[in-house]
């Protein structure tokens, strides 16, 4: 159970999500304290075979599930969605991302979640949104990545072909909206008791955070790149994070940089970016190059490997990650949510759950059901296990 000081120790959440975008909206609220309940089918989860498997339970789902709890519900079976409702009667909140209509068809959509507590807050994640002309499209995240210009950019302003970025923003964006909106509909709850439905779509939660939007609804193109500039320099490349103008003015004026005017103006924007490349280029001690940076106020960062990540003094000081049980005998590092309150409690509460592994526990807290009920549930095929490996 979760620490009496954890913000959010007192909420019940039904996690029926998959994949990323839910998954991960439900594993921050764990870390802020809420007992959650993930929710998988006899097939499980599709992300368990994605990244390092330990003890059964693939790296991408550990991260994704670390700290809730798991039932095992075939909802093909005669009792499995009432018994899914039962969990919904107690719930605080139910996320969930299928295509929307998937769940009013299993009997499980807000209304019909709603009419049986009124309280209940639904957040349903989906890639175009609950109703409209592209509802039912299947989404994952490089789809909006694709659909929101995100990929196009940057292939013109990088000169490169278009590709899919290495790294599911889509997901991630959506799911700290999808936050964002679940507690505001709590607090809101605690004025009106009443519950409500959010509806977040992964195309406008991507939109909505892309802070070149402003472009498009000013039409005002074509774009210029605002974000770091990379250079070659002596042990290896360095960002920094500053317009052209403005770097260019501050090497020209505290180091002595010159450049040829040229024939033009693109000439002249030539000339003096070969020069500025050249003075990153003529340092032969990278400190020297740093503590340069920082006297003209020119923030900089190191162009690390994926795997120096951790390396950073910042993160050496304060690692973003902690250890649980790999379910193998041994530990695994798993990535923390990076909330750190001066009169609370954060983070991982355990490890990535086994499918079914909480069946007997949560029916028996959330529901109050007698060791024989579950028994019955196991033996019609309603409750299933996976065995420890």
């Amino acid at each position: 159970m979760p620490p009496p000081d954890s913000p959010l120790s007192d909420l019940k959440i039904l996690d029926l999500t998959r994949v990323m975008a839910g998954p991960y909206s439900t594993r921050l609220l764990c870390d802020l304290g809420a007992d959650v309940v993930k929710l998988e089918p006899p097939e499980g989860d599709i992300t368990r075979s994605w990244g390092e498997r330990r003890g059964g339970l693939s790296g991408f789902y550990t991260q994704q599930n670390a700290g809730k709890r798991n039932v095992c519900i075939d909802l093909k079976t005669q009792e499995g969605p009432e018994l899914v409702r039962r969990l919904a009667d107690c719930a605080d909140v139910v996320v969930e991302n299928f295509r929307p209509g998937v769940m009013a068809r299993a009997g499980l959509g807000f209304d019909e979640l709603s009419e049986r507590n009124p309280s209940l807050i639904m957040l349903s994640i989906s890639g175009f949104g609950q109703s409209g002309p592209e509802s039912e499209r299947l989404a994952y995240a490089p789809v909006i990545h694709a659909e929101a210009g995100y990929i196009a950019r940057h292939a013109e302003l990088d000169g490169n072909p278009p590709s899919d970025p290495v790294f599911s923003l889509a997901d991630s964006y959506s799911a700290l909206h999808g936050t964002v909106a679940l507690l505001s509909a709590l607090h809101m709850r605690e004025r009106t008791g009443v519950g409500q439905h959010i509806d977040l779509c992964m195309l406008r939660a991507m939109v909505a955070t892309d802070d070149y939007t402003h472009h498009l609804l000013d039409d005002a193109m074509p774009l210029e790149r605002l974000g770091g500039q990379v250079f070659e320099a002596v042990g290896g490349p360095i960002l920094i994070s500053a317009q052209w103008k403005g770097l260019w003015v501050q090497a020209k004026t505290l180091f002595g940089l010159r450049a040829e005017d040229g024939a033009n103006l693109t000439e002249k924007f030539a000339n003096r970016q070969k020069a500025v490349r050249e003075w990153i280029a003529s340092y032969q001690e990278r400190d020297a190059l740093k503590r340069d940076l920082e006297r003209a106020g020119l923030p900089w960062g190191d162009v690390r490997q994926m795997e120096d990540v951790l390396d950073s003094p910042t993160l050496r000081d304060r690692p973003p990650y902690a250890e649980v049980d790999d379910r193998a005998g041994g530990v695994r590092r798993v990535v923390e949510a990076p909330y750190h309150f001066s009169q609370a409690t954060s983070g991982i509460r355990g490890p990535a759950p086994r499918r079914g592994e909480h069946n007997a526990n949560v029916l028996s807290e959330w529901l109050e059901l007698k060791p024989e009920e579950i028994e019955n549930l196991e033996k019609v095929g309603t409750l299933l296990a996976e065995e420890a490996q």
